[in-house]
């Protein structure tokens, strides 16, 4: 109630402020006006903007008090920093991608908001985007707050191009938010649903080396370990931040790949079915 209020104030609003603009391409600057109430509403959700932008940076300063910045292995190039920063990364994508936009869609479904919204000139669609769009941009801000921090603290080296960088992180990303679609499709409502996330959430978070290296792990969890899509995101932010070619990590890029395009189309096809979409 509080997003449909906020988002068709505001809309109003500005529409009956500005009419010339709402009638030549106010499409856009009507987007844009969702897009800000929606980054509100995120700001005051604690689990999302705390897990998203602050407590990566407190595992790092936690763990780089612990081992410092020192090399991986003796006579290694790579230091701890440098393999934790894009593995911390990861954590910032679970967050918003199987945690925050899963649980921000199914309890918009279960109140119905999104019905109330169809029959308006906002649209449920517009709704929806904008709420990909907002989750798509925390990730960004707490991934950059995280390499700042890996910066300014241990001056962390970064070897990949910045295209290698961005092209890992919008797959590992659209994976991520995929999934957690999915999941929002699968859960029959808000309690189901928020049980789905916290559980692929926290199993993938501590087994898939976005918290601790993989490399520690005993044989037996590193068999479960790749079998989960996070870790395949954190071994392809782990070596683009590396600078390795993104030939060497065919394998993930595939997995990850085929992540996003099957999760969507099932998530899609379920998500169409529900009564209170």
């Amino acid at each position: 109630m509080e997003r449909q209020l906020l988002i068709g104030k505001t809309i109003l609003n500005d529409r009956t402020k500005n009419n010339r603009a709402y009638n030549g391409g106010y499409t856009m600057k009507r987007f844009i006006i969702i897009c800000t109430m929606e980054l509100k509403l995120f700001t005051r959700e604690f689990f999302g903007f705390f897990f998203a932008l602050v407590f990566p940076v407190l595992m790092l300063v936690l763990f780089g008090s612990i081992y410092g910045n020192t090399p991986i292995y003796p006579g290694a190039d790579a230091k701890v920093m440098d393999v934790s920063v894009p593995a911390y990364s990861v954590m910032v994508i679970g967050v918003t991608g199987l945690m925050s936009l899963p649980l921000t869609l199914s309890n918009c479904k279960e109140k119905k908001i999104y019905k109330r919204f169809d029959a308006t000139p906002v649209g449920k669609k517009n709704i929806i985007s904008a709420q990909i769009f907002v989750n798509f941009l925390m990730t960004l801000v707490g991934i950059c707050i995280l390499i700042a921090a890996g910066k300014i603290l241990y001056h962390i080296q970064i070897k990949g191009t910045f295209l290698s960088i961005c092209i890992c992180l919008l797959l590992s990303t659209a994976a991520m938010f995929s999934l957690g679609f999915l999941l929002t499709a699968i859960g029959r409502d808000l309690k189901s649903t928020n049980l789905l996330c916290y559980l692929f959430y926290f199993i993938m978070l501590f087994l898939s080396g976005a918290t601790m290296p993989d490399m520690l792990f005993p044989d037996t969890i590193k068999k479960i370990s790749n079998l989960l899509p996070m870790t395949h995101a954190v071994d392809l932010m782990q070596g683009a931040f590396a600078g390795e070619s993104l030939t060497l990590h065919k394998m993930e890029l595939l997995i990850l790949g085929a992540l996003t395009v099957i999760c969507a189309a099932v998530g899609a096809t379920l998500y169409s079915k529900k009564d209170w979409t």
